[in-house]
């Protein structure tokens, strides 16, 4: 039996408030909840158990998976206090089934990659490795942890980020998927938090274990940051990453029962949630619009997300804008780059603008 771990139990600070009240795993991504479409790949490469390392809003991953009927078996692993990757992971074991020198498939819940898991997994049994980590090669390797590799694919070691051009000795990065033999599973500790990054991996480097690097250059994003999250759901609809969950490319994905207007127009690899209305000669580009979403008359959102039951008023502007759930943003208002609105906010028309005005002032001077 071929069994997963997904780490999902982080609270997703960088993408709040979307994830106020929803675990990042589970946000909607071109279309569905993100998890389900890293399950529909765990499926396609003949993984018939998963557990999920949950603990941030945790009884939710059940909720969305209750009514579950595909031919893969879901287990649940909660942590009541933090135990960091290494000893979610290792708690997450204690669920497997599989024998000590089974391999053990593990992702990180907030990546979206393109690497094909099958052979990752004949890469571990190839090389008859302890661990075999997705690297992936960047072009400017200074924003991560670096891990350079002997000419067999062997780790050498685990770099911080680099400072200087010197120090950038390789390109190639840590990339969230890995293979574990399960009897290294079980030696992590399971009594404390452990960081699988700078102290599980490093140490069974140190100790002369074999850690290799299935090195790809696939495509490879993190889906922590608002921008992120909606280049990579616009990215999965136009083709450019690809999901079982996603049937063909396309500029936009409007759900059937969403209510568009003939003039407005939808691109980008845009979403359109359930009931959403979208009003005449509106743009909606690269963007999110969540469920229950009314975009009035003239509106532009660009590379932005509105979550579900909020509404943006007449010839207002977006960009890189999150707007949080049950909110409202008045007519012509502008929304300059990395504004985020609380959950249930309300902004008057003309209330906030990069530009002036020349409405009357309604204080009496």
């Amino acid at each position: 039996m071929q069994e997963a771990i997904i780490l999902v139990g982080g609270k997703g600070t960088r993408l709040r408030p979307l994830t106020n009240h929803t675990p990042k795993p589970l946000l909607n991504v071109a279309g569905s909840s993100f998890i389900r479409h890293q399950i529909a790949k765990l499926m396609d490469a003949g993984v018939e158990h998963v557990v999920f390392a949950t603990s941030y809003l945790a009884s939710l991953f059940e909720e969305e998976f209750r009514d579950f009927s595909q031919e893969l078996e879901i287990s649940y692993a909660v942590e009541s206090v933090p135990l960091g990757t290494g000893g979610a992971i290792r708690n997450a074991a204690r669920l497997l089934r599989g024998t000590s020198d089974a391999p053990v498939l593990i992702l990180n819940g907030d990546i979206l990659s393109g690497v094909d898991l099958r052979a990752i997994l004949e890469h571990h049994e190839a090389h008859r490795a302890d661990v075999t980590l997705h690297l992936t090669r960047v072009a400017d390797p200074r924003a991560f942890g670096l891990v350079p590799t002997d000419e067999t694919g062997r780790v050498l070691s685990f770099l911080e980020k680099p400072k200087t051009a010197e120090e950038c000795v390789t390109d190639q990065i840590n990339a969230g998927c890995y293979v574990f033999s399960r009897s290294v599973l079980d030696a992590i500790p399971a009594d404390r938090e452990v960081s699988v990054e700078q102290e599980t991996f490093p140490q069974l480097v140190a100790q002369g274990q074999r850690v290799f690097g299935h090195i790809t250059t696939d495509y490879w994003r993190d889906l922590g940051t608002p921008l992120a999250f909606v280049h990579g759901s616009a990215d999965l609809i136009t083709g450019t990453a690809a999901s079982p969950l996603v049937e063909r490319p396309a500029d936009a994905l409007i759900h059937p029962t969403a209510t568009v207007d003939p003039t407005a127009r939808i691109t980008g690899g845009s979403t359109i949630g359930p009931h959403a209305v979208i009003g005449a000669h509106v743009v909606v580009d690269r963007s999110i619009i969540g469920g229950n979403v009314t975009v009035a008359d003239g509106a532009r959102i660009h590379e932005s997300v509105v979550d579900h039951d909020s509404s943006i008023g007449s010839e207002s502007f977006l960009l890189e804008a999150v707007v949080g759930c049950h909110a409202h943003v008045g007519a012509q208002n502008e929304l300059p780059a990395q504004l985020r609105l609380s959950c249930g906010i309300r902004i008057p028309a003309q209330g906030v603008r990069v530009s002036g005005t020349a409405v009357a002032c309604p204080t009496v001077h």
